[in-house]
């Protein structure tokens, strides 16, 4: 029979004994229940000196054998009766008790009163006193409601257990039992009409602000953020762990305040809240930054006054001895923008801030709050809120590496692996090497897209009602790399757009094309090992159609670098100008979030508006890419930002071509080079490649070789563009030669104005 509380196990046949008295008066101020030897022997265990028993299914009491007391009696002192509900004489339930592993209690809060107050007074040091209460009741089962009497000094006590939380239990909730061990760590409570004074409970505390004696944060469900989680630890509680005499002596104060900022789903809002949950204060408040906005004029500020109000209570009948009050703000930019920012008539943001900054930093500022804020728009926050003695703690919660990857992958996969519902060919390695970029949420997204493609190969949409069989659900590593098609991550690589950059695919164009490829690859390493070079540009400059997007987006891809986006004009049709600068800026940014990155300017002229007639152009761009392209990224991440422009002398007037560090020129083909592109293709027939070669220009961009090809190939006599792409079949060249004049009779010339 399992027990009520859920920990340890009862036998299965619990004994009805009858209840008398405690034989002594010495042996009431203990946790012991009395028996008979031969009952005792009953309720032993192999191999195990304890002896508990669960009696009246609501306690665990340690058993001890007596001679005075007969077979089928327990002997149970008068609170013990009270708790258990019996009288002397009555039956009651006795179950043999076997405690658990890891059933140590990590904290013990103790409820304490005189068992006769008569208007005492006694003030008890909460270091002695939890000295003789572990040696006292060592490996004695403690329950939640149980009260115990003991003697302090020559007085006795009752102490009522009100919270027992076991070592390494993550849900607290559930816990209502446990074994007192040597460091088991007592906290003492009063009420304040009991006539008791706990002194130096700062000081018993030591180093148990948190309710384990270790913080493991996979087992909390939190992965990758373990450097992120000891700078916090240093700034926030590193000075609530001393006793409050040596900080008073150091002349410093907490912390009261911290900010988590980064991109969305990296962990921010569960990596606060778990905190919250695991040290030893009130049980933090979680506000959504939206909430606390109210229509009414003055209901914010009070609700924001509302949230400090215990910790005012606390601090104002405990002073140093107050718990600590933990608040929570997610999306905390929502309510406290700059003020001045916020034009819309009432105010209310810049009373939120004032209200904030009041009660975490002004005339009765608070010793017993620490709040946390986060959000992913540091930028918005009114700047007097961040600075030292209120959010001074600035702990940015950034993209998992890929160690960090691995251990939220075995967070989400842990479960389904004890089960056996993973199969063996599934690598966690692999997928946290192929998943770069990805937030943790982004990570979850893909272990549910990988078990959706497992689960649905079990239904047939035919027949809904068709029995389901549990044992062969098998997750596979390829049901993994679906879900990385179907999960992609915001500050990933866009693969597809730089695809779409070289639709017609990548040929061998001749030496002066794999020269610059060579160098752009170069520029790559440079990036990537080169501490001292945080930020490579180079331009890529040329003729419409030489090939320098396509070369651009070659060395993005290849590159292989988590972060690879490319900012073109046919994505900002119709944008305004500040909007265009908004949406440049925000690819920098992203960039900035990514260890490695590649930003592609593609065709800066049409990014600028440039017209020749004029010439006209957008002075408010040019001016964001100037700056881009000279700031520097944040430490420790590295950047490359190619450009390419078909109006390299419009660019040096503007002296944006100066803003890059290199500049290489992507040239037209030649007629070797043409020839050696028609041989890859395997269009032509073998003795018709020369004669088409022969008869391009010596200048043929390869865009437009490209699109005479395929104009050639799919107006083809008795043929078809498949079989000709496929090598099946070759174009005519009189065909070829007759496509080729239509494009060059229609091609005209536009003048170089610069």
């Amino acid at each position: 029979m399992a027990g009520r509380f859920g920990f340890g196990s009862s036998s299965a046949t619990p004994s009805e004994m009858i209840v008398t008295n405690t034989p002594s008066s010495d042996l009431v101020i203990t946790n012991c229940a009395y028996l008979s030897a031969g009952d005792l022997r009953k309720f032993s265990s192999s191999g195990s000196k304890l002896i508990f028993a669960e009696v009246g299914n609501c306690v665990v009491l340690s058993l001890r054998s007596h001679e005075s007391i007969r077979d089928g009696y327990i002997a149970l002192n008068a609170i013990q009766r009270r708790h258990t509900k019996v009288s002397t004489g009555d039956t009651v339930s006795v179950s043999r008790f076997v405690p658990p592993d890891n059933f140590k209690l990590a904290v013990l809060t103790l409820e304490l009163e005189f068992v006769k107050a008569k208007g005492k007074n006694e003030q008890i040091d909460a270091v002695i006193l939890a000295q003789q209460l572990r040696k006292r009741f060592i490996d004695q089962v403690m329950t939640a409601g149980q009260r115990v009497s003991f003697e302090y000094c020559g007085t006795n006590y009752i102490f009522t257990v009100n919270q027992a939380v076991v070592e390494g239990q993550e849900d607290s909730e559930t816990i209502d039992r446990g074994m007192v061990a040597s460091d088991t760590y007592f906290v003492f409570e009063t009420s304040p009409s009991s006539g008791i004074k706990i002194v130096n409970q700062r000081e018993a505390a030591n180093s148990r602000i948190f309710k384990q004696k270790d913080f493991n944060l996979e087992k909390l469900g939190v992965g990758g953020l373990n450097a992120e989680f000891v700078d916090i630890f240093r700034r926030a509680f590193a000075s609530r762990v001393f006793p409050a005499h040596v900080t008073n002596k150091l002349g410093i104060k907490h912390v009261k305040g911290m900010l988590l900022y980064g991109p969305p789903g990296t962990g921010k809002t569960l990596l606060a809240r778990q905190i919250g949950k695991y040290l030893n204060g009130r049980d933090p408040k979680i506000v959504n930054g939206p909430e606390v906005l109210s229509k009414f004029v003055g209901e914010t500020e009070k609700n924001i006054r509302d949230l400090f109000a215990d910790a005012e209570n606390d601090q104002r009948t405990k002073g140093d001895e107050s718990d600590l009050h933990i608040i929570i703000f997610d999306e905390i930019d929502a309510i406290c923008k700059a003020r001045g920012s916020t034009r819309d008539g009432t105010g209310v943001h810049d009373s939120i801030v004032n209200q904030l900054l009041t009660k975490i930093d002004g005339v009765e500022s608070l010793n017993n709050v620490l709040l946390i804020g986060m959000t992913n728009r540091k930028d918005l926050i009114d700047e007097a809120l961040l600075r030292p003695g209120r959010l001074e703690v600035h702990v940015e919660i950034s993209l998992p590496d890929e160690n960090g990857r691995l251990q939220i992958l075995h967070i989400h996969t842990n479960k389904m692996k004890e089960s056996s519902f993973l199969a063996a060919d599934v690598s966690l390695l692999e997928l946290a090497a192929r998943t770069k970029n990805y937030s943790g949420a982004e990570l979850e997204g893909v272990v549910k897209s990988a078990v959706s493609f497992a689960l649905n190969r079990q239904i047939s949409l035919d027949d809904l009602t068709k029995p389901l069989d549990e044992e062969s659900i098998k997750i596979t590593m390829n049901d993994f790399l679906h879900a990385l098609q179907e999960i992609i991550p915001a500050f990933g690589a866009s693969t597809d757009d730089l695809e779409r950059c070289r639709l017609h695919g990548i040929v061998d164009c001749g030496p002066r094309h794999k020269r610059i490829y060579e160098r752009g690859m170069l520029l790559v390493e440079q990036v990537k090992v080169d501490k001292g070079s945080p930020l490579v540009t180079c331009l890529l400059e040329g003729p419409r159609g030489s090939g320098k997007t396509a070369m651009a987006a070659t060395i993005g891809i290849d590159s292989d670098f988590p972060y690879v986006k490319i900012v073109s004009a046919e994505t900002m049709v119709g944008f305004s100008e500040s909007n265009k600068c908004g949406h440049i800026i925000k690819i920098f940014e992203d960039a900035y979030k990514s260890q490695l990155s590649v930003v592609i300017l593609d065709d800066i002229e049409r990014l600028l508006d440039f017209v020749p007639i004029g010439p006209r152009f957008s002075n408010l761009v040019a001016q964001t890419l100037l700056v881009l392209l000279n700031r520097l990224p944040p430490k420790g991440k590295n950047m490359l930002v190619i450009g390419t422009t078909s109006a390299v002398g419009f660019l040096q007037s503007l002296g944006i071509c100066e803003a890059f560090a290199v500049t290489y020129n992507v040239p037209t083909l030649h007629t070797e080079d043409a020839r050696k592109v028609l041989k890859q293709l395997n269009v032509l027939a073998e003795g018709d490649i020369d004669i088409a070669a022969q008869a391009l220009d010596d200048d043929m961009p390869i865009k437009r070789l490209y699109m005479l090809v395929r104009s050639a190939a799919h107006g083809a006599k008795g043929g078809s563009s498949e079989a000709i792409f496929s090598g099946k079949e070759k174009i005519d060249i009189n065909h070829f030669l007759a496509c080729l004049a239509d494009i060059v009779s229609s091609h005209r010339p536009v003048a170089d104005f610069f």
